[in-house]
């Protein structure tokens, strides 16, 4: 064995508590932690041929690194729907790592973790207040889970067609209306070789809304003529967290057949909230729902889930098996995760979600996301009753969407944001909406408090006056 493996396998607990300290000094001060550094590092560096050692590489990478890491995971950072971990995802997401497993099977053989994971799903659904006739998985994010959903929807317009798009590739052009998509929607599209372009664009409400106009969705479907196509509806739109009407979508499904897709990577999470769980009624007749666990479920990142109906499993087994790896089984006789998800090499993702699930419950959920939503609504009348910003886009969850107050101030909201930012006391993210520049700030985090929300808003007038 190597010397320095055999050495540090005995400090092994040493090691690790060195670690934990440090862990929990940043944890500690997260709060104090910049949200954004200009700080670069050269990247072009050559390896050591005998190796360090942990000790060594760690100070390396606190006199490199640690320094210009920034509070992703802080109260303050409101860019990307960032979630922050919480204590009990922590925790599942260490002895994830510790432990090691790659979840494979349901059969009892090799490990179990493939069963953590169904149990985690079905801790999801109850949730969500999901029918159990939803089957589902982790996976990295939110494209890979709509890339999951929309590749059984390609192999169900296969079946439309009576062909195998899996086996023989797509022999016919794949029709998908949307209004609003999300990018990694139509990455996923362009991925799938179903092609980005094929996208039948359907207008959203008229009044600066992103929903989709049902109205208009049903003239495209007539002009189809009976063609199978793909429907990809909003749970939650990026910019204004605008939900498409679920109820109406699923009347249409008694006079039209299609594949209905629900993007819900953040807006899903309005199912924890008493107040706003409506804009939810009747997704559960969808087919496939994309959702994030690393946003408002506040596990550490890279971690997604989708679900798609039961009654797919088939479609699914075809879309994913391994059927040219015997030693992976048979796809039409086992029906395990290797035969259902894009990857075949995985950790234990749902660990962290188990764990802090577990750990908070219904109500721990509820009180998150309630949270989030009031201290929205706070920094949304805040800006309300500002002469200085304007707000584009009533507060329909999370997410508060603004510009700066006159048109003739349109050419100085990068360089407000700019600024913003490099104070490191919070990060927004740059947007466009009703033809104008905008910003947005998103709320996830179960850290953020409204004296966050106040500080934020001081510094925001402080900047407004010297740009």
């Amino acid at each position: 064995m190597n010397q320095i493996l055999q050495s540090e396998s005995n400090e092994l607990d040493r090691i690790l508590e060195k670690v934990k300290n440090q862990s929990v000094d940043y944890l500690s001060s997260i709060n104090k932690r910049p949200t954004s550094t200009k700080l670069v590092i050269q990247s072009k560096r050559k390896l050591n041929n005998a190796g360090i050692g942990t000790d060594e590489a760690l100070d390396l990478f606190n006199k490199r690194f640690e320094p210009i890491m920034v509070s992703s995971s802080g109260p303050r950072f409101w860019g990307y729907v960032t979630g922050g971990s919480t204590p009990a995802s922590i925790v599942g997401d260490w002895l994830a790592t510790i432990y090691d497993q790659n979840p494979q099977s349901l059969n009892g053989q090799g490990d179990i973790s493939a069963n953590i994971e169904l149990e985690t799903i079905n801790l999801l659904l109850d949730l969500f207040e999901l029918p159990d006739t939803f089957l589902g998985g982790f996976v990295t994010g939110a494209t890979m889970s709509s890339f999951t959903c929309l590749a059984v929807a390609r192999q169900w317009i296969g079946k439309a067609y009576r062909k195998d798009f899996a086996k023989d590739g797509i022999t016919e052009k794949i029709n998908i209306l949307t209004a609003t998509p999300h990018s990694s929607v139509i990455k996923s599209l362009a991925l799938l070789g179903m092609g980005s372009n094929n996208i039948v664009k359907v207008d959203t409400i008229e009044g600066n809304r992103e929903a989709i106009s049902i109205t208009d969705l049903e003239r495209k479907i007539k002009v189809l003529n009976g063609q199978p196509f793909i429907l990809v509806t909003s749970g939650g739109t990026v910019n204004t967290v605008d939900f498409d009407d679920f109820i109406a979508i699923n009347k249409l499904r008694d006079k039209y057949t299609f594949w209905w897709h629900i993007d819900a990577a953040f807006g899903g999470f309005a199912a924890c909230s008493n107040s706003h769980k409506h804009l939810l009624k009747d997704w559960e007749h969808s087919d496939s729902i994309t959702t994030d666990c690393h946003k408002w479920l506040n596990v550490p990142y890279e971690s997604a889930v989708f679900f798609v109906k039961e009654e797919h499993k088939i479609l699914q087994a075809e879309s994913f098996q391994n059927s040219n790896a015997p030693y992976l089984g048979n796809p039409s006789n086992d029906f395990n995760y290797l035969n259902f998800l894009p990857e075949n090499s995985r950790r234990l993702k749902a660990l962290p979600a188990w764990f802090t699930l577990t750990a908070y419950g219904k109500e721990g959920y509820k009180n998150i996301v309630e949270n989030c939503i009031s201290l929205a609504n706070v920094l949304g009348e805040y800006i309300e009753q500002s002469e200085k910003f304007e707000l584009l886009a009533p507060v329909r969850l999370n997410n508060i969407v603004f510009t700066l107050n006159g048109k003739e101030n349109q050419e100085k909201v990068q360089t407000f944001l700019t600024t913003l930012n490099e104070t490191g006391k919070v990060f927004m993210t740059p947007t466009f909406f009703d033809t104008k520049k905008g910003i947005r700030a998103s709320f996830v985090n179960w850290r953020t408090t409204k004296d966050d929300i106040t500080s934020v808003f001081d510094e925001m007038n402080r900047i407004i006056e010297i740009i």
